[in-house]
C-alpha cells in the first residue's frame, strides 16, 4: 500500500483529530532523511483535494470536516454547481454570490452551508480554488474608449474578461481574441487578462470553427517530433510482416463509410456455411503495429484521446500519414490488421471465434447512401455496378436484421433522435441543414461493430486480463423514480422500485411508438439514465443490455480501441507475463479516465460548431414562417425543433397573447388567463425572428 494511501485510511480512523504535518510525521515515524518527501506528498494530496490543509495547518479529510472536493460547473447566470469527485454525492448548488471568484470548469473546495431536504440539492459555498481551468478564455472582443473587455464564448464563464489599454494588443470591437487571465476573480471584481492573439473579425471565414478550437483547447497540429517520427514510417505493407500474418488479400472484403470520409478503419466480409450460420469477419486496421506505447507519436495520441470532426475539418488523433494512409483500409493495397472471425447462428448468437493478426486487400471502397439505395430501392445500375458483391450484400442486410431482433429480444435501448447533416460551401457557409437519416447500409455496419465489440469483450473478459470495457451503469433508481412519476401523467408505468431492466424501458418506447409523448419520454428517459464511458473494470452496458463491452473497431480515432489491441495482441501470442499485467493494471485506469474526459470535450465542440452553424443559417431566414414539435419546456420559455433538427427558443416575452408559466410537475406551459397548455410534442407554427450567430441561438415566436 502507497504512502498516499496509508494517509487517506489514517484519517478515515474514527479518533483522527485534524494533525499538522510534523504531527503526521511523527505518527508515521518519518526519518529526517525522508522528511521532504512526506512533506511533498501531503502538498500534493492537498493540491488535488484529497485532503485538505485547514487556515491553523492542520490536515484532515474533506468529508470530515463537512466539505466537498468537485469541478464547478458554471451557468450564465451566475450560479453554478459543483460536480463532486465522489460519484456517489449529488451536485451541490451554488448562488452567484457564493462562486467568490471561482469560474466555470475549475476544481474547487465547497463547504455545505445547506443540507438538501424534500428532494432538494445542497447548497454551498466555494471555500478555495485548488486549479483553474481557464487560463486562457476565447470571446469578442469589444473597445471602449479607456479599456476593452472580452465577451467569453463559453456561456458558462458569466464574467467578462477586462482588458487595460495598454493590454489590448491591437484588437478592434467585434474581433475573436484570446484573452490571457492576469488577475483572477474575486467576489464582485470582474478577472482582468491581457489578448495575446486575434483570431479574425466574427464574420470573416473560420473564425467561428477555429475559435471553438481554441475555446475548447483542441490541438490545430502535431508537434514536429511527432510528423518527423511519422514521415520514418513506411508507405508501404513489407513481404517480410505479410509473411507473418494470415493472408486474407483474396477474400472478398470491403468498406463501407460515409461520402466524405478519408480514415477507414474498418472492412467487412461474409460468407454463409454448410450448416445454415453465418462466417462474418470484421477487419480492424492493426494501428498497434504502427504506433508503438510510449513512442511520441502514442503520448500524442494519448493526450488526443479522440478525433474530432467539425464539420469542415477534422482534428486527428494521428498523423494523415497513419489515417489516412498506411492504417487506412483503402481499396486495392496490402494493409495490416486485426480480423475477428465470428460464427452467428440464425438466432445471432456467435457460438464460434477467433481472433487472428491479417493482411487483407480490400476489394472495393463502398458508400452508405449507395448500398442503401442498392439494398432498399433495388437500384438496377448499381446492381449491375456492385453485381460482384451483390450476394455477399444481401447476406449482410440478412444477418443485420437477425442481430438487431436479438438484441431487442434482450433489452438493448435504440434511441432513434435525429441527426443534422449539415451542408457548407466553399465559403464556409450552411446551404443547407437535413436530418440524417439511418439507412440500411448504416444499419449493417452499426450491428456488425455492435457484435463485434460485445465478443471480443466477453472473450477478453474470461481470459482475466487487464482491459478497456466501455460501460454504461445502472441508472440510479431515484432519477428512474422520479421519471416514472412524470409518465403516470400519460397513463404509463415501469415496474419495481428497487431496480429497473432496460427491457422495461424497451417496453415502454414500443407502447409509445408513433405517439404523440414518444418524443419527450423518450427525452425524459435519455436524461435519467447515465453517461457511457471507458473503465478498466467490468460493470456491464445498460443502455445495449449487454454484461460485456468494449470499443475495438475504431483505433485510427479512438485511444481505448489502440490500446485494447495491443492487449489483445500480446495475450493471442502469449506474451502478456504477470509483471506486464502489473504494469497494465495501472495505466487502464488512467487510460479509461483521459479518454472519457476528452470524448465528453470532442462532443462539446462538435455541438458548439453544429450550434453556430445552425444559428447562421436561420439568420438568413429570419421572418420565414416553419412548422415544428415542441422540443422541451423551461423556466423563460419553450424550444421548438424544426423537420431539419434545428432548434429555436420561443421566449416568455415573446408569447404575447397570455402570461404563461411552466409547470414543472405536470410538464406542461400554462396560460394563466387563457389556460392555454403546450406540452413537449405539440405541433406549433414558428417565425424566425432572430439568430445570435455568437451564442449559437435561434429565436421563434408563434404565429
Amino acid at each position: 500500500m502507497s504512502v498516499r494511501e496509508n494517509i487517506v485510511l489514517f484519517m478515515e480512523e474514527k479518533l483522527y483529530k485534524p494533525m499538522t504535518r510534523e504531527e503526521l510525521a511523527k505518527s508515521f515515524e518519518i526519518d529526517d532523511k525522508d522528511m521532504k518527501d512526506f512533506f511533498k506528498i501531503l502538498d500534493s494530496m492537498e493540491k488535488e483535494g484529497a485532503i485538505i490543509k485547514t487556515r491553523n495547518e492542520l490536515y484532515g479529510l474533506p468529508e470530515k470536516m463537512n466539505l466537498v472536493v468537485g469541478v464547478l460547473e458554471g451557468n450564465e447566470r451566475g450560479y453554478g454547481f459543483v460536480i463532486p469527485d465522489d460519484k456517489e454525492k449529488a451536485d451541490i448548488y451554488i448562488s452567484a454570490e457564493d462562486m467568490n471568484g471561482a469560474l466555470h470548469g475549475d476544481k474547487v473546495i465547497a463547504r455545505i452551508l445547506k443540507k438538501g431536504e424534500n428532494g432538494k440539492r445542497e447548497e454551498g459555498e466555494i471555500l478555495r480554488v485548488l486549479s483553474r481551468a481557464n487560463e486562457t478564455i476565447v470571446g469578442t472582443f469589444e473597445h471602449n474608449k479607456n479599456f476593452g473587455f472580452v465577451l467569453p464564448d463559453d456561456s458558462k464563464i458569466s464574467m467578462d474578461v477586462f482588458v487595460s489599454k495598454a493590454d489590448m494588443n491591437g484588437a478592434k470591437t467585434n474581433q475573436k481574441v484570446v484573452v490571457e487571465i492576469t488577475r483572477w476573480p474575486e467576489k464582485r471584481r470582474n478577472p482582468e487578462g491581457k489578448i495575446v492573439e486575434v483570431l479574425g473579425y466574427i464574420d470573416e471565414k473560420g473564425t467561428d470553427i477555429l475559435s471553438v478550437i481554441k475555446q475548447f483547447k483542441l490541438p490545430e497540429q502535431f508537434p514536429n517530433k511527432v510528423l518527423d517520427q511519422a514521415d520514418r514510417l513506411e508507405d508501404s505493407v513489407s513481404n517480410e510482416e505479410m509473411g507473418k500474418r494470415v493472408d486474407l488479400r483474396d477474400m472478398t472484403i470491403f468498406t463501407i463509410d460515409g461520402a466524405d470520409a478519408k480514415d477507414f478503419d474498418d472492412a467487412v466480409s461474409i460468407e454463409k456455411l454448410g450448416n445454415g450460420n453465418f462466417k462474418l469477419g470484421v477487419h480492424i486496421a492493426d494501428v498497434s503495429y504502427y504506433v508503438n506505447e510510449n513512442s511520441i507519436i502514442d503520448k500524442e495520441a494519448l493526450k488526443r484521446g479522440t478525433s474530432v470532426y467539425l464539420l469542415d475539418r477534422v482534428i486527428p488523433m494521428l498523423p494523415e500519414k497513419l489515417s489516412n494512409g498506411i492504417c487506412s483500409l483503402n481499396p486495392n493495397v496490402p494493409r495490416l490488421t486485426l480480423s475477428v472471425f465470428m460464427e452467428i447462428d440464425r438466432n445471432g448468437k456467435v457460438v464460434n471465434h477467433e481472433i487472428v493478426e491479417s493482411v487483407i486487400e480490400s476489394k472495393e471502397r463502398l458508400v452508405y447512401d449507395d448500398i442503401s439505395d442498392l439494398l432498399e430501392k433495388d437500384d438496377e445500375k448499381l446492381k449491375e455496378r456492385y453485381s460482384h458483391i451483390y450476394d455477399d450484400l444481401k447476406l449482410m442486410e440478412e444477418l443485420c436484421h437477425i442481430l438487431n431482433e436479438k438484441r431487442e429480444r434482450r433489452g438493448s435501448l435504440d434511441f432513434d433522435f435525429p441527426e443534422a447533416r449539415i451542408i457548407l460551401d466553399d465559403k464556409g457557409i450552411p446551404v443547407e441543414i437535413r436530418e440524417e437519416e439511418r439507412r440500411i447500409a448504416n444499419r449493417m455496419i452499426e450491428e456488425f461493430m455492435l457484435v463485434c465489440n460485445e465478443t471480443v469483450a466477453e472473450y477478453m473478459y474470461w481470459s482475466q486480463v487487464p482491459f478497456i470495457y466501455r460501460i454504461h451503469e445502472d441508472p440510479d433508481m431515484e432519477k428512474i423514480n422520479e421519471f416514472n412519476k412524470f409518465i403516470h401523467n400519460f397513463g404509463y408505468n415501469l415496474k419495481g422500485s428497487q431496480e429497473v431492466h432496460p427491457k422495461e424501458l424497451q417496453s415502454l418506447m414500443d407502447k409509445m411508438k408513433g405517439k404523440k409523448e414518444e418524443s419527450l419520454i423518450n427525452t425524459l428517459m435519455l436524461r435519467s439514465l447515465k453517461k457511457a464511458r471507458y473503465s478498466s473494470e467490468v460493470a456491464g452496458h445498460f443502455g445495449l443490455a449487454a454484461k460485456y463491452y468494449c470499443h475495438f473497431t475504431s483505433p485510427i480515432r479512438r485511444y481505448p480501441d489502440l490500446q485494447i489491441h495491443r492487449i489483445i495482441k500480446s495475450y493471442i501470442k502469449g506474451k502478456l507475463a504477470p509483471d506486464k499485467m502489473d504494469v497494465l493494471e495501472n495505466r487502464l485506469a488512467y487510460v479509461a479516465d483521459i479518454s472519457s474526459t476528452n470524448e465528453r470535450i470532442a462532443e462539446e465542440a462538435e455541438r458548439a460548431v453544429e450550434d453556430l452553424k445552425k444559428a447562421e443559417y436561420m439568420k438568413e431566414r429570419v421572418g420565414n414562417v416553419y412548422e415544428g414539435m415542441v422540443s422541451s419546456l423551461t423556466h423563460f420559455g419553450m424550444f421548438v425543433q424544426l423537420d431539419n433538427t434545428i432548434e429555436g427558443l420561443v421566449h416568455f416575452s415573446n408569447m404575447i397573447d397570455d402570461y404563461y408559466f411552466y409547470d414543472e410537475e405536470k410538464y406542461y406551459i400554462i396560460g394563466e388567463l387563457s389556460k392555454k397548455q403546450y406540452r413537449i410534442g405539440d405541433m406549433v407554427n414558428i417565425k424566425v425572428i432572430g439568430a445570435d450567430v455568437l451564442k449559437g441561438t435561434i429565436d421563434f415566436m408563434l404565429v
